[in-house]
């Protein structure tokens, strides 16, 4: 690498993008640019670095050890320059400022955002819809300021905080052999198509686990990737299917009608988190949303902590 470095902002997010495609014509095709010229602009960066980033195999690419450990700090600097600009616009403006929640299931967070825009109208609100690997690199990235998970989140410097616990239910079509059952097993169930979610979403992670405990493997008639339209399957007829016990609170069956079940399976619950990053900024809006979201019930339904202590007890 060369004393006079050039590097520039340009460049680390061009790099940013490639890395995480580990495809260059996808990459383009995000920061809308051409092909060639974005490759020119990695084979420049790796010159002034002096070192490859990404191993070539024909025209696949792959983050090599030299770009995984670049990327980490490249992340860290345009993390700290995107707070910057957030911190001086949030100087500037008169509003709150901004807070951006990631949430698994859209219905999950629905209410409470609503009512926290209720309160401060002058906050700017958005949501976005990701699963567990994308929003830890949303938090990661400083894409997003919170995250609302039904499963754990991976990363040294993420923080996180209990929201809600609650029964997770087997809903199944109304004339199902299982309607009017006050509870199954997994066993009993082993033989049922299951309507559920592709692999990365918390229902798919709480059936294969549920049914590994018994050394079984569900079987699938439908997999998605909206969690609040397997309510709807489940009523056609298409299959069985994990629901929230919240979707019951709510009434949901009188509009899309099922039956409740529940399983007679140790760990059938859903914990909802709320997760950050701690070395990231956040605006007043986003501060103020933390405060509201965990001062009062996030769902009327809860069920009480396995040991005992509050609801609220820091993941």
């Amino acid at each position: 690498m060369s004393e006079g470095w050039t590097v520039d902002l340009l460049q680390l997010r061009y790099f940013q993008v490639v890395a995480r495609h580990e495809h260059i014509s996808r990459a383009a095709e995000e920061l809308r640019v051409a092909q060639p010229s974005l490759s020119r602009t990695i084979a420049r960066l790796e010159a002034e670095l002096g070192t490859p980033l990404f191993d070539r195999e024909g025209r696949r690419i792959r983050l090599n050890q030299y770009g995984a450990i670049f990327l980490r700090h490249a992340e860290r600097a345009l993390s700290e320059l995107d707070d910057g600009r957030r911190a001086l616009r949030d100087a500037r403006d008169t509003g709150l400022g901004r807070v951006s929640v990631a949430s698994e299931t859209l219905l999950t967070i629905t209410h409470a955002l609503g009512s926290f825009r209720a309160a401060y109208p002058r906050a700017d609100v958005r949501l976005y819809q990701s699963n567990a690997e994308d929003m830890a690199r949303q938090l990661r990235a400083g894409e997003v300021d919170f995250c609302v998970a039904s499963q754990p989140l991976t990363g040294s410097n993420l923080e996180s905080i209990q929201l809600a616990r609650e029964e997770v239910l087997l809903a199944v079509p109304r004339g199902h052999w299982l309607d009017g059952r006050e509870s199954v097993t997994i066993p009993e169930i082993a033989d049922e198509p299951f309507v559920t979610t592709r692999p990365g979403h918390w229902q798919r992670a709480l059936l294969d686990r549920l049914f590994a405990a018994e050394g079984l493997r569900p079987l699938l008639s439908c997999e998605g990737d909206e969690p609040a339209s397997s309510q709807d399957m489940i009523s056609a007829g298409l299959g069985i299917g994990l629901i929230p016990a919240m979707s019951r609170q709510t009434g949901t069956d009188a509009i899309v009608p099922v039956a409740w079940v529940h399983l007679d399976a140790p760990g059938c619950h859903r914990v909802l988190t709320l997760v950050w990053n701690r070395d990231t900024y956040l605006a007043e809006a986003a501060l103020r949303f933390r405060e509201f979201i965990t001062s009062r019930p996030f769902m009327t339904h809860r069920l009480p902590h396995p040991r005992g202590g509050p609801d609220h007890d820091p993941a």
